[in-house]
């Protein structure tokens, strides 16, 4: 049985060479790099115990650098599983989620009429160039040249123009043997029941030839140029060659761009690429006229894990990019997301890249927004001040949520969302106990547990202030002591306090247990501790079902193999050096859940001071007034009072068999 190249191109559009791999090959984590779709494993053919077996999303091959084997997706099963061709096509499209194709003659006929179809669109393009550069295509050629697009773009993107007449392409085709049927099946030609003779679709327009991931021309976008057209950028309609809502314009351009400088961008038109493309910008793609789909998305997150979607800079374009929040949601996984750069008000790429120049764009997209602000801008435009309207926001932003698949993504933005409203609502311990049970309709942890569960028992027991109201006696962690001394390593400064919270749970990994929310969104100014707090959470989420039994030193022993030996060994010592033993791993676990919990609370209070204190500054900054400059001196004495309280507290170190007040 043949398959359509159509139909074959489709399984490999819809599953990434790794997925198929993966499911027969352990892949190597220190040389694989995921991001870029790049995956090192031992070989399956043959015997090895180091890796050389390499497959590349990008181009969906495989090869082994030991044995020399490669291949595709297909052969990869054949010569592994001794399939046949037609049974690993069978196999895989049912992974891909398609239904096997009935190639009867009737369906060998299609395929050859498709492929002639392309030879048409080849021809099509070739006319509408000449065109261009014709004596009548000189009005298209000046406005082309006023947006600034050199020939050498024009002709690097095929542009062309389709004359001012009714029936131009259909002679010249015509003229090359191509039938009114095979017009009509490229989309070339407007006919129907009520139109006499049919006439060509694209009349006095600019043309843009959309190709597939393989350089074939599919489709045309045109462009009018009489300001009195009906519409102003016309597309194909959907063939036997083009279904838009599966294709971006300029993919094949981007693809190997967008590997090389690890990221893509996705603008809303034609002009927009080819401009930015034209201003060194060539990772760039966009949808056909119409919003992002689930499958242009899916094409994106094979390019780049986290591409930018980029939105103009008004009304339409915000509403563009709230909508497409939803679109994207669903598909979010462990370290694959999208971030949107806004433009400027009433400004388009093409507009921007004009008037300011390419260091304005790059501007924009270095500031693009993650996701997780995008949904927070959006959910709390409005004005919420009474019960009913900040219920009203808790319940929206949980829907969103809950429209996110992956259950460890949804339950990190359940988290980031709840720690918002806290915020937003008004901070403090008090204030945030009322979200405790924010997640109560969808919030429990698939994996078996409810991550919300400890803060809510641990609640019952310490009161608003943080001290011990169940009689078992004083958290004893001094702030001036976390924040005295600093660690050093390669120009980054690692503060005591957050050392204490990273080697505290890296000793103590059960305090995850009860505290996985508070660890995972933990402030860090270090970028040490931020990688190593990370990988603990990465580690974490790969042990859901005996997460409580992680031990310390399985858990040391990992992080050794990423390459954290060094900073968390200076660490260890740092806390030896300032005798903090409530994080050494002979400490009891109450006395180490107590120790990390005050210094957490300490470590947020702090962190939110220091927020206020630069506001404080930018707005005495603003306005030099005495109502500024005494808030600015009220926060930095509190910044003084927190950073001197020593809290020594009765009956710590019991469980660790030392004495009380012994800190």
């Amino acid at each position: 049985m043949r398959f359509s190249d159509g139909f074959l191109d489709e399984i490999r559009d819809r599953l990434p060479i790794s997925e198929v791999v993966g499911a027969r090959v352990a892949f190597d984590k220190k040389k694989t790099n995921r991001g870029r779709g790049d995956f090192w494993g031992c070989c399956p053919f043959h015997g090895e115990k180091t890796p050389s077996f390499h497959c590349e999303d990008r181009k969906g091959r495989y090869h082994c650098f030991g044995c020399g084997v490669s291949g595709d997706h297909f052969r990869f099963l054949v010569e592994l599983d001794g399939l046949s061709f037609p049974e690993s096509v069978e196999r895989l499209a049912d992974q891909a989620g398609l239904p096997m194709p009935i190639m009867d003659k009737q369906e060998q006929v299609r395929e050859q009429k498709r492929a002639t179809l392309f030879e048409v669109m080849e021809l099509t393009t070739g006319f509408f160039k000449s065109q261009l550069q014709s004596p009548i295509g000189a009005k298209a050629r000046a406005y082309l040249r006023d947006r600034g697009l050199s020939t050498a773009t024009q002709s690097e993107f095929d542009l062309g123009y389709a004359p001012e007449s009714r029936n131009a392409l259909k002679e010249f085709l015509s003229s090359k043997n191509i039938s009114q049927d095979q017009m009509i099946a490229c989309g070339l030609l407007i006919n129907g029941p009520d139109i006499a003779v049919s006439y060509d679709r694209f009349r006095d327009r600019i043309m843009f030839p959309i190709p597939d991931s393989r350089g074939r021309t599919i489709a045309y976008g045109g462009r009018a140029l009489n300001p009195d057209a009906l519409a102003k950028y016309l597309n194909s309609p959907e063939t036997e060659l083009f279904h838009k809502s599966n294709v971006l314009y300029n993919f094949l351009k981007a693809r190997k761009v967008a590997y090389d400088k690890k990221q893509v961008i996705a603008t809303e038109g034609y002009m927009d690429v080819i401009a930015m493309h034209a201003s060194g910008f060539e990772n760039v793609v966009a949808p056909l006229g119409t919003a992002l789909t689930e499958r242009q998305m899916a094409l994106l997150w094979r390019l780049h894990s986290e591409p930018i979607l980029c939105f103009d800079g008004d009304g339409a374009g915000i509403k563009a990019a709230y909508r497409a929040i939803e679109m994207v949601l669903p598909g979010l996984q462990a370290g694959r997301s999208v971030r949107f750069a806004m433009l400027p008000e009433g400004l388009d790429p093409d507009d921007l890249l004009r008037q300011e120049g390419p260091q304005a764009m790059r501007d924009v997209l270095n500031n693009a927004l993650p996701l997780v602000q995008m949904i927070w801008n959006r959910e709390t435009s409005g004005i919420y001040e009474t019960p009913e309207q900040r219920a009203e926001l808790e319940v929206r932003i949980r829907g969103v949520v809950n429209l996110i698949k992956d259950e460890a993504v949804k339950r990190h933005y359940d988290q980031n969302m709840r720690d918002r409203l806290a915020n937003y609502f008004g901070s403090g311990r008090q204030n945030r106990s009322n979200f405790n049970n924010y997640n109560q309709s969808g919030g429990q942890n698939q994996s078996g547990g409810n991550f919300a569960s400890g803060k809510n028992s641990f609640n019952k027991t310490w009161g608003k202030k943080g001290t011990s109201t169940a009689g078992s006696g004083k958290l004893g962690v001094s702030p001036s002591l976390l924040n005295s001394s600093m660690m050093k390593k390669g120009g980054v400064r690692l503060s005591m306090r957050e050392a204490c919270l990273i080697i505290g749970v890296v000793n103590h990994p059960a305090i995850l247990g009860r505290f996985f929310e508070e660890f995972s969104t933990l402030p860090l100014k270090s970028g040490e501790a931020e990688r190593v707090r990370q990988m603990v959470v990465d580690i974490y989420a790969m042990h859901p079902q005996d997460a409580e039994q992680l031990g310390a030193e399985a858990l040391r022993k990992e992080l050794d193999e990423f390459g954290f030996a060094d900073v968390l060994n200076k660490m260890q010592e740092q806390m030896r050096h300032s005798r903090i033993w409530q994080t050494g791993i002979d400490a009891g676990f109450e006395d180490a859940i107590d120790g990390w919990y005050q210094s957490y609370a300490m470590h947020l209070k702090n962190h939110t001071l220091h927020k206020e204190l630069d506001l404080a500054e930018r707005e005495l900054e603003r306005e030099n007034n005495q109502e500024n400059f005494d808030r600015l001196l009220q926060v930095k004495n509190e910044i003084a009072r927190e950073e001197g309280t020593e809290a020594l507290i009765d009956g710590f170190g019991v469980s660790s068999g030392r004495p009380s007040k012994s800190f």
